[in-house]
């Protein structure tokens, strides 16, 4: 694709060091344009060439892009300072994302972990717009501490679309929190007997997913029934 700059609409903060930028390209009205897949990640280039990849979180039929933006190095340490009417660089898109149009009618199983959420935020939103075509929705997302959660002031939204929602830290000590611990793959084993024909989309880190994957293979998921963005 040729490089487009992308305005930056707007930002939120979403979670201790992390926040949601929206993103619009430059001299556009209406829908942003821009063709992709959810779970595709944006590569996004800063003033002085630094590049990072950052998931889209927004469903391709959204007005604005959205990216997720951790402070970490490079490119991110650098957007994540960046404000409204700042300006970056769209170069590329990467990753297969999710094929979600040769889901429909099967159940959704969102496993996140982190800023991971990203990409699934971006398949769920595609889905949540069609939702009579898939069958039940789960997401489970696993974060260090409570604060780490992202789009909280979202979740009331997706319950109204019958997304059914499970969260799990595994850093408890020092917070309010009554809900369970440990990893987001340890809530796998209460879900997926519920389910007729679940598909689990993951994404979070390589250990993660690994994990994930070795979880749902031996619960009796086929391969072909685990996708990543990757």
């Amino acid at each position: 694709m040729e490089p487009q700059t992308l305005v930056i609409t707007r930002v939120r903060e979403q979670a201790p060091d992390t926040r949601a930028f929206d993103l619009r390209p430059q001299n556009t009205t209406g829908h942003h344009g821009i063709n992709f897949t959810p779970g595709q990640v944006a590569i996004l280039k800063c003033a002085n060439d630094e590049q990072g990849y950052f998931a889209f979180a927004s469903a391709p039929e959204d007005n604005d892009l959205e990216v997720l933006v951790k402070q970490k190095i490079g490119a991110s340490r650098i957007i994540f300072d960046l404000t409204a009417g700042d300006t970056i660089e769209l170069v590329g898109i990467a990753g297969h994302g999710f094929p979600l149009d040769q889901q429909q009618e099967r159940d959704l199983v969102f496993v996140a972990m982190g800023t991971g959420v990203a990409p699934l935020r971006s398949a769920l939103r595609h889905v949540m717009k069609q939702r009579k075509n898939f069958g039940q929705l789960v997401v489970l997302y696993g974060a260090r501490t409570p604060d780490d959660f992202c789009y909280r002031h979202e979740v009331d939204m997706w319950a109204e679309s019958g997304v059914e929602l499970r969260q799990v830290i595994s850093r408890p000590d020092g917070h309010d929190w009554s809900g369970p611990t440990g990893y987001v793959q340890s809530l796998l084993d209460n879900v997926l007997p519920n389910l007729k024909s679940p598909v689990a989309l993951v994404c979070g880190s390589l250990q993660m997913i690994n994990e994930t994957r070795e979880t749902l293979g031996n619960l009796g998921f086929k391969p072909e029934d685990i996708l990543t963005n990757y």
